[in-house]
């Protein structure tokens, strides 16, 4: 079975509740929650294929996405008290960069790219829904913090790329290379690692 359907709708599911409780502790309504919700959850994969050329938008050509989104939105407002948990939207924001992060590599492969360019697809589609989040929960991206966010999505883009040259099955891969960038993830909050600053 191919796993990577179910993958991405789970992926969309989490970072559409991570978008959505981005904003519900600030007295949005539900309209707006859930905008936050969606455009957290399509923005990542939206610019990848804008900048790939593929058309129609995943959302747009496969209703189940958009199913997976709505879905995410009401379980932010079922469970109220994610929104108490700051460890919880920790922990979807980072099975969302994960699995977007593998995923686009995936379909940028799939469009036949280059490598390189795979690999930055692939970290694009994993971080660009949390910028626009940020953005418009009047944050700041966690891009330009120093928390390693978008360095994991690379390293798991590399890692995928580099097992796919050794012949790896793609299913084992593609799980593989999510653990790691979780892996990586955790790793670094827990012990407040961060990549080096420009002074």
């Amino acid at each position: 079975m191919d796993i990577q359907y179910p993958l991405e709708l789970i992926g969309t599911f989490v970072f559409a509740i991570s978008g959505a409780l981005a904003v519900k502790d600030r007295e949005h309504d539900l309209f707006g929650a859930g905008f936050t919700g969606f455009i957290t959850a399509i923005g990542g994969g939206s610019l990848r294929d804008v900048l790939l050329g593929s058309y129609p938008l995943v959302w747009i050509g496969d209703v189940y996405f958009l199913y997976a989104i709505f879905a995410g939105i009401i379980m932010a407002f079922i469970f109220p008290a994610l929104t108490k948990l700051r460890k919880t939207m920790f922990l979807f924001d980072t099975l969302g960069i994960a699995f977007f992060t593998v995923l686009g590599v995936e379909k940028a492969l799939s469009l036949g790219v280059r490598v390189e360019i795979a690999a930055i697809m692939g970290m694009f589609s994993a971080v660009m829904g949390g910028v626009i989040r940020d953005t418009l929960t009047n944050e700041i991206p966690i891009l330009f913090r120093k928390e390693v966010y978008a360095s994991a999505c690379l390293a798991g883009a590399v890692l995928y790329l580099l097992l796919r040259e050794f012949g790896l099955a793609r299913d084992y891969n593609l799980l593989i290379s999510l653990m790691v960038i979780i892996a990586i993830r955790l790793i670094a909050v827990k012990y407040k690692l961060s990549l080096p600053r420009l002074d």
